[in-house]
């Protein structure tokens, strides 16, 4: 297989973990306004940055981050090593590292291998305002406000396994692909082939890949930090769990995810887990994916889809076409299984 298609669900119960611009004593947490309707949403960037951190507490070492230009008036920007033969998380979630206008050949960027949409609520859902006062010590007291809701956020992922540890170069004119080292970078290398690095022809362009040790635990890292998922705002007035409440996960031969309709959502009831529609998709792509599909779904999170969901995909669970689990269990597993080398076939594109 080549990557691994997934979606998942976040369960917002009375929180605001993506706040968006607010007002001076307002903060306001982020929709989308679409029909008319209010959709609350977290950014991809905001859960990106919540599985970084959930890498580092596993033990990754982040990527150093330097802040370039402070004055206002002055083009402002962040940037990491932009090292991802050192750094797990350059490789996992990408960079781009501009050069100086005369320099092109020290800029330097990879699209990330782990691909991530926005966390949308799956029904149109109002913040409630929290209106509060801070009185202590002060004779005039200091009006203050703040939003929040609950809410069912789902959205898709999708990890390009054989791109991870695995980075195009510049070819002999200067020309690279969106995850290639810069020349600097390049003579680095050799350090890495020291250590195992390999030389390869990676989708047509030439390549260094790390070793395959290396690759399945940065793979592993990255499910193993999903299944532990915290973060967000407002975590001292509106804490909440943000271990996904379900994620659904398929290897597939190409960058399609098949799973876009089999989990949505209906205005007036909600979330919908649609087994029909999952077993219509897997039957339309027929050899493009490897059973079993990994269900993690909590328990006692929408009881009353689950038991629809196991009636119609019942033969699915008996032959173990379908496997359902706790989401850390499945995703943990899923972990162990790539980092003990059984899905080595994965880090590879499949022969066509």
């Amino acid at each position: 297989m080549t990557y691994l298609a997934g979606k998942m669900v976040l369960a917002i119960e009375a929180g605001a973990p993506n706040n968006g611009k607010g007002e001076e004593t307002k903060a306001r947490v982020k929709f989308a306004r679409i029909r008319g309707r209010h959709y609350p949403y977290i950014s991809a960037q905001a859960v990106r940055r919540w599985t970084r951190d959930g890498m580092v507490e596993l033990g990754a070492v982040p990527s150093p981050v330097t802040r370039v230009g402070k004055a206002q008036n002055k083009a402002q920007k962040a940037n990491t090593e932009a090292d991802p033969v050192r750094y797990a998380d350059d490789d996992l979630f990408g960079y781009m590292r501009a050069g100086a206008k005369k320099d092109d050949a020290a800029t330097t960027l990879r699209d990330s291998p782990f691909m991530l949409g926005t966390l949308m609520s799956v029904e149109p859902s109002y913040p409630t305002e929290d209106f509060g006062v801070m009185s202590r010590g002060v004779t005039e007291p200091v009006l203050h406000g703040h939003e929040f809701y609950t809410a069912d956020l789902a959205a898709p992922f999708l990890l390009d396994i054989p791109r991870i540890g695995t980075f195009t170069l510049p070819d002999a004119n200067g020309v690279g692909r969106p995850n290639y080292l810069t020349q600097e970078q390049a003579l680095a290398v050799a350090d890495a082939a020291a250590a195992g690095a390999t030389s390869v022809r990676f989708r047509d362009q030439p390549a260094v890949r790390l070793p395959v040790e290396e690759r399945r635990d940065r793979a592993a890292l990255l499910l193993e930090a999903l299944a532990h998922l915290s973060g967000g705002a407002k975590q001292a007035l509106h804490y909440g769990d943000r271990v996904p409440a379900l994620v659904v996960m398929v290897p597939f031969k190409g960058g399609i995810n098949p799973l876009a309709h089999c989990i949505d959502g209906q205005e007036g009831t909600g979330l919908r887990v649609r087994g029909e529609v999952l077993r219509a998709e897997l039957k339309a792509w027929k050899g493009e994916w490897e059973a079993p599909v990994r269900i993690g779904w909590r328990p006692g999170f929408r009881d009353d889809l689950r038991e629809d969901f196991e009636k119609e995909c019942a033969q699915e669970l008996m032959d173990g076409t379908i496997v359902i689990d706790h989401p850390r269990t499945i995703l943990r597993g899923l972990a162990t299984e790539l980092r003990e080398g059984q899905l080595d076939g994965w880090f590879d594109d499949p022969a066509r």
